[in-house]
């Protein structure tokens, strides 16, 4: 039993930055991500001739896209006002492509949070939440590490980041787009910082949380369940 715990324990500390990292990212394909992002201070315009209405209601239609069970014809059937369609035939391939790779993210997702919520059910079992939550809050400082180190990346060069990024998880040079594009034109580089900043921000503040309130329960807990004394001490 001691070696079960000691694997759930470990796992525990090196899936959390992983879940608080997706967590994050599942805060961005929200509606309420782009009424916030798109009202910045400084957001560009569109240069090819977007109301912000229209730009916004585009985004929204294409953030869903990613998360819904709906094939690329989904996007293919969206015609702009003047009857083009919203995206061309490379942009929709990219976009096939960026919603495979968000799914299997999800995917991860979903398994995490059923793996963190048997761990506690098992500590819970067996007396030891302790131990669940000091993994909590050892996953929790390991994640800040990380997390900083990505957001330094993204004050010192985010295009370095943002093309490394790109050409792990896509073929090629599959996701390069004109300005002109529509993936652009929605999405420009200003949009894909603040993304890259408010997961930062975002994991940092959860990694804090978890780091300080897993200490704090796993304190309260020991103090509630005492470990029993080993016989000859007092």
């Amino acid at each position: 039993m001691k070696f079960i715990k000691k694997v759930i324990y470990f796992l525990l500390i090196i899936s959390l930055p992983l879940l608080i990292v997706i967590t994050s990212i599942r805060l961005v394909l929200t509606p309420l991500f782009l009424e916030v992002e798109y009202r910045l201070p400084g957001f560009p315009a569109d240069d090819f001739g977007f109301t912000f209405q229209e730009r916004l209601d585009w985004a929204k239609i294409s953030s869903n896209y990613l998360v819904n069970n709906s094939g690329i014809e989904y996007l293919g059937n969206q015609k702009l006002a003047n009857g083009q369609p919203l995206y061309d035939e490379r942009e929709l391939s990219h976009m096939k492509d960026v919603k495979d790779l968000t799914q299997s993210v999800l995917l991860v997702w979903y398994l995490l949070i059923v793996l963190f919520a048997l761990a506690i059910l098992f500590f819970w079992n067996n007396g030891a939440l302790p131990e669940f939550w000091k993994a909590i809050s050892l996953g929790g400082w390991v994640t800040i590490g990380l997390v900083m180190l990505v957001i330094m990346g993204v004050w010192l060069d985010f295009e370095a980041l943002f093309t490394g990024f790109h050409r792990i998880f896509f073929k090629g040079d599959t996701w390069l787009f004109l300005y002109s594009n529509t993936l652009i034109r929605l999405f420009p580089e200003r949009f894909w910082q603040d993304v890259f900043l408010f997961i930062g921000g975002f994991s940092l503040l959860f990694s804090i949380l978890a780091g300080f309130f897993g200490r704090k329960f796993a304190q309260t807990q020991e103090q509630k369940s005492p470990l029993p004394k080993k016989k000859g001490t007092r």
